[in-house]
């Protein structure tokens, strides 16, 4: 089985999901796979020389969802570069203490952990709020923590339609106030970079939720980033294709032989990318939306090859005239 990730994601869900389906058997990713208790950041040896002794940059950075996958890759490329680290989770207490090591390592200085379920109302004022107090300021956000519940429109369920609107939208919006007037007040010239995805520009089937709220963030990223302009604060987007987030696979293995490039990306792939887009090299670029896919969705086909929407579609209309 391929277990791959679109988008970086938390490890959140409503009661619904066990009492429904068991052990969270309907949590899964992008490409409709689940994820695996051993799901975390994939070991990289980090660029040479990074900030292992202790000095920084003075800067730091909050990243949401970063005790695994995209997210662990990201926190561990932004301790690399010298940033001192708060990074969230959800019930994923081992990962997050794991990578919290990692980040400690890489960057030399302590990494905030802060438990909380973003998508239940007030915690994600209460993480920016934790966040400044822990760190004093905040120069980077990273939108990062979101989930995959996929289901056709004709049968979506309530529960998950204002589960994947609370999570993946509405948290990130919250945060980019609280961070940018935050940002405003300290006089911040400062990075908010919302983690998107392939999938906010190609239909998928089942994918109405969760594609289109990325595509919501997406254009709410750009009006923030014209709100947030004058104030010298850039707002960008990320959106990874394909992504390895497993232990023991290869990227060339599975859906990687079906992207041009060759290869799934790596959290080490996005993580690079990430860092690049909040860094100076990047201080005249906002408003946009990297696509980090290796060209998967160039070829303008799915990426197994075949059209699984006319499949389902003639599945459908056997028997009927038309």
């Amino acid at each position: 089985m391929q277990l791959i990730a679109f988008t970086f994601w938390e490890k959140s869900e409503p009661k619904q999901v066990k009492e429904e389906n068991g052990m969270a058997k309907d949590r899964q990713t992008s490409e409709g796979h689940r994820d695996g208790p051993d799901s975390g950041c994939r070991r990289s040896n980090g660029p040479e020389g990074g900030a292992a002794d202790g000095r920084g940059n003075g800067k730091t950075a909050l990243v949401t969802g970063g005790s695994r996958g995209i997210g662990c890759g990201i926190a561990i490329a932004l301790a690399e570069a010298g940033y001192k680290l708060a990074i969230t989770h959800w019930q994923d207490d081992v990962h997050a203490a794991e990578a919290a090591e990692r980040i400690r390592a890489a960057s030399g200085q302590e990494c905030l952990v802060l438990p909380g379920n973003l998508a239940e109302p007030g915690v994600a004022e209460r993480t920016a709020e934790q966040a400044i107090a822990g760190l004093g300021t905040i120069d980077v956000l990273v939108n990062n923590a979101g989930v995959t519940l996929k289901d056709p429109v004709e049968r979506l369920p309530t529960w998950k339609l204002d589960h994947l609107i609370q999570l993946n939208f509405r948290s990130p919006l919250i945060l980019m106030r609280e961070l940018s007037a935050h940002m405003i007040d300290a006089g911040i010239r400062g990075n908010i970079l919302n983690i998107t995805s392939s999938r906010a520009e190609r239909a998928y089937p089942g994918d109405a939720v969760y594609g289109g709220l990325k595509a919501g963030l997406k254009r709410a990223s750009e009006s923030a980033a014209l709100d947030l302009a004058p104030y010298g604060i850039l707002v960008n987007c990320l959106a990874p294709g394909a992504t390895l987030v497993r232990e023991g696979m290869e990227p060339h293995e599975g859906v990687g032989r079906q992207v041009p490039l060759g290869r799934m990306g790596t959290p080490e792939d996005m993580g690079r990318i990430a860092a690049w887009l909040v860094s100076d090299a990047a201080s005249y670029v906002t408003g946009i939306t990297l696509r980090a896919d290796g060209g998967l969705i160039l070829p303008g086909m799915p990426e197994d090859g075949v059209s699984v929407w006319g499949s389902l579609a003639k599945t459908e209309m056997k028997g009927r005239e038309v």
